[in-house]
């Protein structure tokens, strides 16, 4: 008989545990918890959300700490509650239903499911009494209910025509790979998205929506595009000076409310910034600005002082995310009153509230203020003073109870983030922040892998979670590409190589392209017939989006055919979905990568101080497609890279730019490689 109690307490997830004392008997997702639903002939209540969910705390809050709304749950339902972090894959089945029932996604997600795992009906949160045209927790509990017992039917139908939804989900859409006019279309149709005056997307809430503002770049570079760039320019502009950033603390909260990026979601997540991390530093290499390279800084420094997470080795990777309320409030921490800033910096003050919008009424709700930076950059002098007073309120916050930490750590969004601080670190000249990169993926391999080559999904004081997805064997190896083209370090390559390897073997679907989930999975809701085949971007690039990336770079640093047709496989395997071509940014660059890529040959002695400065160059390109590539000798290159056989020097070095199967000739001056790239940078017009 299962074990009438709340079952959490054992669970390492900080979003579980805050759910551990519930008077409602969660269980965690799982074969057991399936089974008990079977076993009673009673519908599965699924929750899911995240330690950092504001919402998902107001309905525990409400409901799932209310003796009677509890006692409801217990006797009607097996109440299961996941992480959506934790089993993304979860979720995104359960929003993906959600979703074809025509309601709009969010979190907390609440799924009601035949004991077999199938959907037949759900929302995100309900208050606990009738509230902005919502029904009552309560009721939609004794509604369900009712209908389950009495009139099952309708709802067995309901399964019925979501599972068949869903398992079009595990289906490639097969057609011809993305070329040049598909890009260009899909690309219009972004920009035109674009806000001309706020940045980002138009509309509100706001989100930076990195993946979108990734291809963006890379169009602009390779069109010499110049309203693009300034798309990309505009939004980093708008939410490095918005309330969307932590002004005192560094770092990008998830999203604003408003359509100016004046009001946060106060969350921050590691996702968004590495991938704002990344953007800053492809901007600042085409257009270098005081702006970027101190947000970069800032926020590089909140991840290494407040989102670092260390093993039992005193090795150290990224904790997921912070949390949006502390002491039971939403941005507590971060908001202040003007008394308090008056109080705190005296006769500075009055310039500080003037630059960064204290009210006395508040510029929030009554009273409070979020920091948003209004005056444009000063002199000098002006911005020692500013950065006077806001070392003065650090200090001081730093007195107040701090947002919970999810301390989690996720191999999928580790490998963001050790990928941005990689090409960061040349572009803004920060070699602690390479060196933190190389710690961090190891620290991946060593806690998180397993010894048939993968890597797992979640770790937490020393234990794993949850088994490796198609996103964690991308983005880590992705990871490796980008710390090999940053050090030169041919076991960075290997590394990659074995993840890729372990992706083939573990996820590949049989039409083309990889599923989510691997094929030893065992505790799959519906079995294998929802293994997920997704190339949709989220917050984060697609799996399969990043998948092609690699295939593609690794085709133009190793010349290996096999590396070309495996891209080619991908692109092909979702080429029959152009209509969701806008959805899919990560796979239209990588479509665009395989065709148009180039690799910087730097010839010679590492240790030559021209090499040196070739190599520099190369990684500093503002374009995504650039690859350096060291030479040291003739035998480095496989046949097949078409600039085999190229000359190296005894002294002193060689460049040679290839771009697809052929090469340029020699050049032995820094100046002459720089002339050879200068198709992947942005002239003064465009910048």
């Amino acid at each position: 008989m299962a074990e009438l109690a709340n079952l959490l307490g054992r669970e390492s997830s900080p979003y579980l545990l805050q759910h551990a004392a519930n008077p409602v008997h969660w269980r965690p997702w799982g074969e057991a918890a399936l089974a008990e639903a079977k076993a009673r002939d009673c519908p599965i209540l699924l929750s899911i959300g995240y330690a950092a969910c504001h919402w998902c705390h107001v309905m525990a809050h409400e409901s799932f700490e209310d003796l009677e709304t509890a006692a409801l749950m217990n006797r009607y339902f097996v109440n299961i509650k996941v992480d959506r972090e934790e089993r993304p894959d979860i979720d995104h089945l359960y929003m993906s239903a959600l979703q074809a029932m025509g309601e709009p996604g969010g979190w907390p997600l609440t799924i009601f499911l035949t004991p077999d795992g199938a959907p037949f009906w759900g929302g995100t949160y309900f208050p606990p009494e009738p509230r902005w045209g919502r029904p009552a927790f309560r009721q939609v509990l004794q509604a369900i209910a009712e209908a389950w017992q009495h009139n099952r039917a309708p709802l067995e139908k309901n399964a019925r025509a979501l599972r068949t939804a869903l398992r079009q989900l595990s289906v490639a859409q097969q057609g011809p790979m993305p070329d040049e006019a598909a890009l260009q279309s899909v690309f219009q149709r972004l920009l035109q998205a674009t806000d001309p005056e706020q940045g980002g997307l138009r509309g509100a809430p706001k989100f930076p929506n990195p993946p979108i503002f990734r291809l963006l770049w890379q169009c602009a570079i390779r069109w010499h595009h110049s309203e693009a760039a300034a798309a990309v320019f505009r939004l980093l502009d708008k939410v490095s000076q918005g309330g969307i950033y932590d002004h005192l603390g560094g770092g990008y909260a998830r999203y604003a409310v408003d359509a100016e990026w004046r009001v946060p979601h106060f969350e921050k997540m590691l996702y968004d910034n590495a991938q704002i991390l990344e953007l800053l530093a492809f901007a600042h290499a085409a257009r270098p600005k005081r702006l970027y390279a101190e947000r970069a800084a800032e926020t590089v420094a909140w991840a290494l002082r407040e989102m670092r997470v260390f093993a039992a080795d005193g090795s150290a990777a990224f904790a997921s995310s912070q949390d949006a309320d502390s002491e039971g409030e939403e941005g507590h921490f971060y908001v202040w009153t003007e008394a308090e800033i008056d109080a705190l910096l005296g006769p500075a003050a009055p310039e500080f509230k003037a630059a960064y919008d204290v009210r006395a009424a508040g510029n929030w709700e009554a009273g409070k203020n979020i920091l948003r930076r209004l005056t444009p950059e000063g002199d000098s002098a002006y911005e020692q003073r500013l950065a006077a007073a806001r070392a003065v309120l650090f200090a001081a916050r730093s007195k107040r109870v701090p947002p919970g930490r999810d301390d989690k750590v996720l191999a999928d969004w580790n490998g963001l983030m050790i990928a941005a601080l990689a090409r960061s670190a040349w572009i803004f000249g920060e070699p602690a922040w390479l060196a933190a990169a190389e710690e961090a993926f190891g620290f991946i391999l060593t806690q998180l892998g397993t010894p048939d080559g993968r890597v797992a999904h979640a770790w937490r004081a020393g234990r794993v979670s949850a088994a490796g997805l198609l996103e964690d064997q991308a983005n880590m190896a992705r990871a490796g590409l980008a710390l090999y083209e940053a050090t030169g370090k041919k076991h960075f390559l290997t590394a990659a190589l074995g993840l890729v390897a372990a992706a083939e073997r573990w996820f590949t679907a049989p039409e083309g392209g990889f599923y989510t989930t691997a094929a030893d999975a065992a505790d799959l809701p519906l079995d294998a017939e929802t293994r997920l085949l997704s190339v949709t971007d989220g917050v984060t690039p697609s799996g399969n989006g990043v998948m092609a990336e690699i295939f593609a770079r690794l085709y133009h640093l190793t010349g290996e055919d096999r590396f070309r047709q495996k891209a080619e496989s991908i692109l092909r395997a979702f080429g029959g979905a152009a209509e969701s071509f806008a959805g899919a940014c990560t796979l239209l660059a990588a479509a665009d990568l395989l065709r148009n890529a180039t690799v910087a040959v730097i010839a010679g002695d590492p240790a030559h101080p021209l090499v040196e400065e070739m190599l520099r160059l190369a990684r500093t390109s503002p374009d995504p497609a650039v690859s350096p590539l060291h030479l040291a000798h003739p035998a480095d290159l496989a046949p097949t890279h078409p600039a085999f056989g190229k000359a190296v020097p005894k002294e002193g070095a060689l460049a040679y730019v290839c771009r697809g199967q052929s090469c340029s000739l020699p050049v032995a001056s820094a100046q002459d490689l720089l002339g050879l790239l200068g198709a992947a940078r942005l002239d003064s017009e465009t910048a």
